[in-house]
């Protein structure tokens, strides 16, 4: 039995490390746990094949079906967690999301909290963030409380002609914000190099604001911080009610050791903290920690999404190409009575991506080849919101490894937002009819094992019966249990949910604060009364 701290985090992404970084400065004692390490610094970080195709930074775990055939998730365990790889899209959800919205294939449930309690953390996490974008022009943005904290990264000229274009044929297009450490008015003095190699890879110059760089090394600088890197938990123990987290097992690989805390907070992904609830099954709580709703693992989303490329006439020499997004369609319209998501781009495709990919990117023409495909696409990426189903779920498989079971909501406006892609831009300078499924992002053919942008499984809400945790993110069952991950979202919107996860640690970061009666420095008292 190891010494006791006041905080154990388990998890040092989006959530878990944009919460430690938050209680840091509070001279609380803070154990951050990550099961996998720092991600190394190497020319691999930049090389599209060692990246997309040869998965080097990907786990080796096997999470399995519903039929128990295996799969290799596309999730990647290091310090900063899934935002080392992210594309740093750092959208709010829209005020609507926070409400009941009404889909083709169902209902969209509200949230225990409206948008208005969440604004002022989303406004701290973009000033922490270091988001880039600029507002009024998105016409389904969110009220905000400030303005962006640095101007949107600017277009490059084809994709300022694109915009100017979708402006014309009377859309509403913006720049996307964006979280990277950018200066374009000082370049010799910007840590962001503005290079092709951002979306979807690490960052070799640490100039993207993920997690470990914007919040886990501020962290690192506290005394009273810990961080345990090749730490993974495998289970959290109870007192004999259950109602209290009393020990945190983690495996070194070689051998195990537990650690205590007062408060214990999990953040390990929607699966995965899913699978260590589960997998801390007591006599007390015999279908798994916190469990007494049996919505522990269900209502599993991760966006119907599509990663298509449009091949432009004229080559396409863009070089950062996240900067453009699309909202006119993202609710119910006079295109279509339901609401069909978001359309932003992602980064430019590079003819390395393509290799051992099968979705015919060269039949259109002989003469081409992948390079030529490579330097006359404008990428695209299609997110239409995933229904919180009951039976899309994570369970234990016999290994007690993930076993997620998942089928696929809303595809009518999936389909429907494919085609009002198409025809945006089939008067844009584009090749008629070359609007081509692009699987650089899922390079399994079965879309739901590239489990990006996760979220469900230990939803909030108000009712103990029908939600894992409370609007603080505590558990119902559990005093000292949070889940401060996506694994709360209760319905994922359309849009990236990392700024989501990341506004809300801060917001469950204040709640601990105050309950553990603590300060930080240049803020108020934390337990001062409301």
């Amino acid at each position: 039995m190891s010494d006791h701290h006041d905080v154990i985090v388990i998890g040092s992404g989006a959530g878990g490390g944009t919460l430690a970084g938050h209680l840091a400065p509070s001279g609380k004692r803070i154990l951050l746990l990550e099961r996998g390490g720092w991600l190394p610094r190497e020319p691999q970080n930049w090389l599209a094949g060692d990246v997309f195709v040869d998965g080097r930074y990907q786990t080796p775990d096997t999470w399995y079906y519903s039929d128990g055939s295996p799969f290799a998730p596309q999730v990647h365990y290091y310090v900063g967690g899934a935002t080392k790889l992210y594309g740093a899209a750092l959208y709010r959800l829209r005020a609507e999301d926070f409400g009941v919205l009404r889909h083709a294939d169902g209902i969209s449930p509200a949230w225990p909290i409206a948008y208005d309690e969440m604004e002022p953390y989303y406004t701290q996490a973009e000033q922490l963030y270091q988001v880039h974008g600029a507002r009024g022009e998105d016409p389904t943005e969110p009220p905000a409380s400030a303005p962006y904290p640095f101007p949107a990264v600017s277009h490059e000229p084809r994709i300022q002609q694109l915009s100017d274009d979708l402006a014309a044929a009377g859309l509403h297009p913006f720049h996307a914000p964006c979280g990277i450490l950018l200066d374009e008015g000082n370049m010799p003095y910007s840590a962001c190099v503005r290079c092709a190699n951002c979306d979807g890879f690490p960052c070799l110059v640490h100039a993207k604001s993920d997690a470990e760089v914007i919040s886990v090394r501020p962290a690192l600088e506290h005394p009273n911080v810990t961080l345990m890197t090749g730490a993974e938990v495998i289970g959290l123990e109870t007192n004999p009610t259950g109602t209290a987290v009393t020990g945190v097992v983690v495996s070194f690989g070689d051998h195990t050791e537990t650690f205590t805390a007062d408060l214990v907070v999990v953040s390990c992904g929607a699966a995965n903290s899913a699978k260590l609830l589960l997998a801390s099954a007591t006599e007390r709580h015999p279908n798994g920690l916190a469990n007494g709703s049996d919505q522990v693992g269900r209502n599993y989303m991760f966006h119907n999404s599509q990663a298509v490329l449009a091949l432009s006439k004229e080559p396409n020499p863009t070089i950062f190409q996240k900067t453009l997004g699309v909202n006119d369609f993202y609710f119910a319209s006079e295109a279509y009575e339901f609401p069909m998501g978001n359309i932003q781009m992602v980064g430019k495709s590079q003819a390395p991506m393509f290799r051992g990919e099968k979705p015919g990117e060269t039949r259109f023409a002989p003469s081409w080849t992948l390079r030529d495909v490579a330097e006359h696409a404008v990428d695209f990426w299609l997110s239409t919101e995933d229904l919180p189903l009951p039976g899309n779920r994570v369970t234990l498989a016999r290994d007690g490894n993930v076993q997620l079971s998942y089928t696929a909501s809303n595809d009518e406006p999936k389909q429907r937002l494919f085609h009002q892609l198409r025809d945006m831009l089939a008067g844009l300078g584009m090749h008629h009819g070359h609007l081509l499924p692009h699987h650089a992002y899922l390079k399994n053919e079965i879309p739901v094992a590239g489990v990006a942008h996760q979220a469900g499984t230990c939803r909030f809400g108000t009712d103990p019966q029908t939600s894992v945790l409370d609007p603080d993110c505590r558990a119902h069952e559990v005093d000292n249990l949070y889940v401060v991950d996506t694994s709360f979202f209760p319905s994922i919107g359309a849009v990236n949910p990392a700024l989501t996860a990341m506004a809300n640690a801060l917001r469950v970061g204040d709640h601990l604060l105050e309950r553990m009666s603590a300060t930080v420095p240049g803020g108020a008292r934390a337990d001062a009364p409301a």
